[in-house]
């Protein structure tokens, strides 16, 4: 505040609250206070947050400040008790400095009349609430520090006082200061709490865009280490097209290519202890995983694509709402609804959403994969949430969580993905300090729960396994 608002402001206050009596004292936040002085309806605002330190009279429900309140803090109980609804003496400001001073006359139980001294330091980085006795020794202090003058040390003031600059002298008019006050920063708070807000949502699209580009990416890696299936296919049928003629050294098989004109020789590298009909069957299987992975990621890449120009465009949205600083479209705005999740091939959006007890994960190619906490929380994930097709696993001979990949598309699920949601359970387990440990893992409709039996406890009609390093590689939901 400039020293010339506040000069105006302290005159207003000493003919508004000469010989009232302080009431209720309600807390706003850590550094600022609304004091109830009898006045209907209007009440003293402080604040020393060192941002924006200010003090004047404030037009305010009692209800709605009592709603806006936090509990009140030690410096706020020690001001009410010390103070035990003394009435105002004197409200005056230090000449040539940002301090006012709020004189109070107490009467003790004795019948004792003391004077205790609220001190308001509205000086930049400095500023701060004291609570003074009579001969000037700090009660209370509200922001403390190494450097802060502490309770029981006599008061001084800051050793540089603040100065305005010439042209800053603001253009009050005539009227109640306070009310001009009020008006002037609520107008500066509504700006910087836009401009938060706004910052807020601007940084959380620019994560999600990249988050989308980076998943993108991976799955554009993930469908190219797949391989074209036809070529897969080609491979398969040649071998065993030339199972009789072909010549193999060592590792190195050449074959016919019956599928280019003039039949040229090509080579095919294979483990010279598998045979060429084993080869072949393995081609085959790679055949197949391709081609039902270049389905699934071409599906999941077009949802990503759409996902990327849907938070392209609410960012272009975005910064329209800020250039014309349109508070209730902001509002609107932040109030949208949430990403939507991927289809499933019924149509219907996954669930993602939040389950007590269970921690979520996003693995690399988009699925959700969940992780219980205790031991009836993976009773219920494994028994309640997971559907039949979730593919289940659990750290092998180590107690620990149960963690479910959702699989709402009933596809086989990235190898990546199993890799990921595998280090989750041996990070999540007894041998989470291993190198190495042993995930068994199993479609959930392979698991039963045994009469009887403890909270986690399950029996597996089928499994397989894999060894992975216990870690958390995926981002946290």
């Amino acid at each position: 505040m400039h020293q010339e608002l506040i000069r105006r402001v302290v005159e207003e206050l000493q003919a508004t609250l000469s010989g009232r009596f302080l009431g209720k004292i309600y807390q706003l936040t850590q550094l600022s206070f609304a004091f109830d002085f009898g006045l209907r309806g209007s009440f003293l605002f402080v604040s020393v947050d060192p941002s924006s330190p200010r003090l004047y009279l404030i037009e305010r429900r009692g209800r709605d400040l009592q709603k806006a309140s936090i509990q009140l803090a030690h410096f706020g109980q020690l001001l009410r008790a010390r103070t035990n609804g003394g009435a105002v003496v004197s409200v005056e400001k230090v000449e040539g400095d940002r301090i006012v001073q709020l004189t109070f006359r107490c009467e003790e139980e004795s019948g004792a009349v003391e004077s205790r001294k609220l001190v308001v330091q509205l000086t930049g980085r400095a500023a701060n609430l004291f609570l003074l006795d009579d001969s000037e020794r700090i009660i209370a202090v509200l922001r403390g520090g190494q450097n802060a003058q502490a309770p029981g040390d006599i008061y001084s003031p800051p050793a540089s006082p603040s100065r305005d600059a010439a042209s800053a002298i603001p253009d009050i008019p005539s009227g109640s200061p306070s009310a001009y006050a009020d008006a002037y920063y609520t107008a500066i708070d509504a700006t910087r709490t836009f401009d938060s807000r706004a910052g807020a949502l601007r940084s959380r699209l620019r994560t999600s865009i990249q988050r989308q580009r980076k998943l993108k990416e991976h799955l554009q890696q993930d469908l190219a280490g797949h391989g074209d299936p036809e070529d897969h296919k080609k491979a398969g049928d040649l071998l065993l097209a030339n199972i009789a003629t072909a010549v193999r050294h060592g590792h190195k098989v050449v074959v016919s290519d019956y599928y280019s004109e003039g039949t040229p020789q090509i080579e095919f590298e294979i483990d010279e202890n598998t045979s060429l009909q084993d080869e072949a069957a393995h081609r085959f299987r790679l055949y197949t995983k391709a081609k039902h992975a270049r389905e699934e990621i071409a599906t999941r890449l077009t949802w990503v694509d759409r996902e990327i120009e849907r938070l392209l465009t609410r960012a272009q949205k975005l910064e329209q709402i800020i250039e014309q600083q349109d508070v209730a479209a902001l509002e609107s705005f932040d109030k949208a609804d949430a990403r939507p999740s991927p289809k499933t091939a019924k149509g219907k959006a996954a669930e993602t959403k939040s389950i007590p007890g269970v921690r979520r994960y996003l693995s690399t190619d988009g699925y959700e994969i969940l992780v219980g906490r205790t031991a009836r929380d993976n009773d219920t994930l494994t028994f309640r949430v997971a559907n039949p097709n979730d593919l289940w696993m659990h750290a092998g001979d180590y107690p620990g969580s149960h963690v479910v990949v959702r699989n709402p598309t009933r596809k086989e699920i990235p190898h990546r993905t199993i890799i990921e949601a595998a280090q989750l359970a041996g990070k999540f387990s007894q041998a989470s300090g291993d190198a190495k440990v042993v995930i068994h893992y199993t479609e959930r409709k392979f698991l039963s729960k045994p009469k009887g039996a403890a909270p986690g406890l399950v029996r597996l009609s089928r499994f397989r396994s894999l060894t992975v390093e216990p870690k958390e590689a995926v981002s946290r939901l």
